[in-house]
Order: C-alpha cells, then structure tokens, then sequence
C-alpha cells in the first residue's frame, strides 16, 4: 500500500477506536488511519452505562496499551450466583456459583464505566496519530483496487456504526434475526453493603436481573422485562420505581439509592448474512447483536476486532492488499462461526429462562444443580464465558501484533 490509502472506520464507539488502536500499532505510522464518527465531538463521554469486559478483551485492552488507564476504575468480578425465581417467592435460592478468576490474578472479567474506556481509547487513539474526524461517511464508491469515501481513498471500510449500520444497508447485506418483546432496563445504583466484587444474575419470569459490581458501593442493574412492562417502569415517579426495585434486587445490599436516570432498550437478535463486502468489513453491532441475558455482546464486537486486525495487518506485512476480498473472507471464516453459535446460545437461554413454565423451570434448576456439582463443566463455562476457548487472535492473548 502507499502512503495515501488509508483504512476508514466508520464508528467512533469501542470497537471502531480499538480496531484503530490495534491497526495504528501494527502497521505503523505509513497508512493513515481514520476514524469518522458525529459522536466524536460530544467529549468528554457522558454514557453512564458500565459494561462487563471479559479476560480475553481485558488482554486485548492491555495489548494495544489502554487498560492501564481504566484499571484503577475497574471492579473485578470475584463471585457469581445465579438464582431462579419468581417475583413473589419468599426464598431465592442460588442454584449455580462460580468463582471468578480464570487463572491466578485474573478474574473472568471486570466491570468498567463506558465513560471511562471510551475517553481513554480516544486519548490513546490521537497519542497515537489515527485521524478522529467528527463527522459521518455520507458516500462511497467501490473499485477493484479501493474505495472512494467522503474522507478520500482508502484500502479498506470498516462498518462500526452500529445495529443500524447505513454502511450495511448501503451495500445490501441483509440482516437474519428477530425481535424479543422485550426491553433491558440500566441503571445505576448506590447500596449501603459492600458488594464484595459478587455479581447476581436472578432469573426472573420476564427475564433476568442482573446486578453487576461497580467500585464503591455501587452497582450496575441490567433488568429484563416485556416491552410494554419496561416502559411502564422507567416513567414511574422515583418513589415508585424504588419499590419496583426493591422487589426484583431484594435487601442484602441494604438501602439503595438510584443514581441515574432508568433507561430501557429494546433487545433483538440479528446477524448480518455477511460480514463482508467488495472493500468493506462489519464489526460489532454493524455484524451482530445477541441478547444480553450472558453479557457477551460488547465482547463478541472486541473479538471481531482482534481477528479483523489481525489478518490485515499480517496481509499488509506480505505486501498483499489488505482490503482485497480473499483476506476479508479470512476475517469471516474466523469470525462467522462463533458467532452464529453465541447467538444460538443466548437465544435459547432466553427461551429456557424468560417464562413462567413450571416444567421449564424444574428441568433448568436440576441442570444448573448438575453444573454447580460438576468443577469441570463449570471451569468449562467459566473460560467459554472468559473468551479463553478456540482459536484466539493474537490480541485476546494479549500479544501486540
């Protein structure tokens, strides 16, 4: 590649600013590096969501040198129970435990404020020479030896723009998947007990409940209800919303207190019919978006980004074009797989577990008996949920490219 053909990505949340991270490093200051997002000029971040950042991801965070940042503001996961209930049970008892580190000194995952990382991966990204531009990829055209987009003439697109990527739709890749009648409530919350690093996940009838650790007496709710149920709970007066929270989080942390606004999002599932196209690659929400219920949809998008790094820069250091269409195939075979399967996963667990089946509900609880009885079924889980299985990309192990 000369020096004018540059890489655009267009998305300016964590996959995109990662992926930048990750390609400024391994291929150097020679090809530019741009990313080109409308959002980028709304800084510092003001998302006050958190998000759950596995041991996999964390090594990718630490290879391209921004975990230092943000580790000083990360709860490690040190615990996790999983109850099944209903709303008016007196009792939830816990049916499956796990312990949270994967080897010595590295818990399963942290929880981290996304404020925090996206700050941090834009600091890195201009330390770094790669071109924030604050505004949209309105065009392209597609040749045989590049792509001409608003921003000049690059290699390669990389769609990071999200469920609704317009990159996506521009080149006609359709989308398979489905809505669930149901939305994720967040919130933060302050509690008067220490949480002690322990994550609760309390399967719920309309779905789960999960409180997830923060630093300081804080926590991070992500509560699944029916659609029309969620909306209904976030325009309750405060008052109201606190003993609808009460009910669900119960009081072994103590009085809580709401620290933000309640916020419900819709939940779907879908996966793009291809992750690909002449000049033009998906990652993240523009590939793929799965239900919650497991935490492993940011990851799944960070994952997209090691493996997409990772054959474009080993094809530009062979001289090859990194944006012809036998690497980008490479990417997709890497990727489409284990996508496909964690969609599958999460969407069946959601089956399993968000209804009010007695049935359903007696054999899950006698299989989750036999996990937590089984230490190899549940270390098993626990690296699968890690993102330590299969075929890793260099960055997952944390080894710079």
């Amino acid at each position: 590649m000369t020096t004018q053909r540059s890489i655009v990505i267009c998305g300016g949340a964590f996959a995109g600013l990662a992926l930048a991270l990750a390609l400024r490093q391994g291929l150097g200051s020679d090809v530019p590096v741009i990313v080109a997002d409308p959002a980028l000029a709304n800084r510092p971040s003001r998302d006050p969501r958190a998000s759950a950042i596995v041991a996999a991801c964390r090594k990718l965070f630490d290879a391209i040198g921004v975990w230092a940042d943000v580790a000083p503001a990360a709860q490690p996961i040190l615990d996790m129970v999983i109850t099944d209930s209903k709303l008016e049970d007196a009792t939830r008892p816990a049916f499956l435990t796990f312990a949270g580190q994967v080897e010595a000194g590295e818990p399963f995952a942290h929880m981290v404020e996304n404020r925090l990382l996206i700050d941090a991966l834009v600091r890195h990204a201009e330390a770094a020479g790669v071109e924030l531009k604050a505004m949209p990829v309105t065009g392209s055209a597609t040749r045989s030896d590049g792509v001409m987009v608003t921003l000049g003439d690059a290699s390669l697109l990389v769609a990071a723009d999200g469920a609704r990527s317009r990159l996506r739709e521009r080149a006609g890749i359709q989308t398979h998947g489905w809505d669930y009648d149901q939305s994720g409530i967040v919130v933060t919350i302050g509690h008067e007990r220490d949480h002690g690093g322990r994550a609760e996940e309390h399967f719920l009838p309309p779905g789960p409940f999960a409180i997830l650790p923060l630093t300081g007496k804080r926590s991070s709710l992500v509560w699944t209800e029916r659609r029309a149920e969620a909306k209904r709970l976030v325009a309750l007066s405060a008052d109201e919303f606190h003993a609808e929270l009460e009910k669900r989080a119960g009081l072994h942390l103590g009085e809580l207190t709401v620290l933000d606004q309640p916020r419900a999002f819709p939940l779907s599932y879908f996966v793009a019919r291809s992750f690909i196209a002449p000049r033009l690659a998906l990652v993240g929400d523009a590939a793929h978006v799965i239900h919650p219920i497991a935490g492993q949809g940011l990851n799944m998008g960070l994952k997209d980004v090691a493996a997409l790094a990772e054959v474009v820069v080993d094809a530009a250091r062979m001289g090859i074009d990194p944006g012809q269409l036998d690497v980008l195939e490479s990417y997709q075979r890497w990727r489409r797989f284990d996508t496909m399967a964690m969609g599958m996963a999460t969407n069946s667990l959601n089956f399993l577990f968000s209804n009010k089946s007695t049935l359903l509900r007696a054999v899950r609880d006698i299989g989750l008996g036999i996990v937590d009885r089984a230490p190899p079924l549940k270390e098993l889980f626990i690296k699968q949920a890690a993102g330590l299985t299969g075929e890793m990309p260099r960055l997952l192990k944390g080894e710079a490219l």
